[in-house]
């Protein structure tokens, strides 16, 4: 199957009728991530009930959807990037870096922690400018992994 071609990709603020469909990406997407991170230490249902009652109603959430089906999402809370997840049939194809951009457009300064074992995640980060501002022992999040936390200003 060829896939969409990166002007397919349409951005926009996600609803909470798109509960079902964030965190699918983002459970499809942590799994298949799975060598880089640890796995999701919460039920799919926790994940889910997060999503629409936490995510969708609490943060700044964007999507990019290619023929009505939602492929990445980004997370923003304040200055941070909470979540940030391309599903993976659909990364290294401009999508990631379209969804990455409109973060940037909405705020100066953005900051996101990230696994240190994730190196394609850094890559990317590195890639698009953020800088490594400070490495923590993984006592500082819930899976007890080693993270670094990346920050960028525009």
């Amino acid at each position: 199957m060829r896939r969409p071609v990166l002007d397919a990709a349409r951005l926009r603020r996600a609803t909470t009728d798109d509960a079902a469909d964030v965190a699918e990406v983002y459970l499809i997407s942590r799994r298949a991530a799975a060598p880089y991170i640890p796995r999701v230490r919460h039920t799919d249902d926790d994940v889910r009930e997060w999503v629409a009652s936490i995510v969708l109603v609490e943060r700044e959430v964007w999507v990019a959807v290619i023929d009505d089906r939602i492929v990445a999402i980004a997370v923003l809370r304040d200055d941070f990037v909470d979540l940030f997840y391309v599903l993976p049939g659909h990364q290294r194809r401009g999508v990631g870096t379209r969804l990455l951009a409109q973060c940037k457009r909405q705020r100066r300064v953005l900051r996101l922690y990230t696994f240190q074992s994730n190196e394609p995640a850094r890559d990317f980060y590195e890639k698009h400018g953020f800088r490594a501002v400070a490495f923590g022992d993984g006592t500082g999040n819930e899976e007890g992994e080693p993270d670094v936390l990346y920050e960028w200003r525009g």
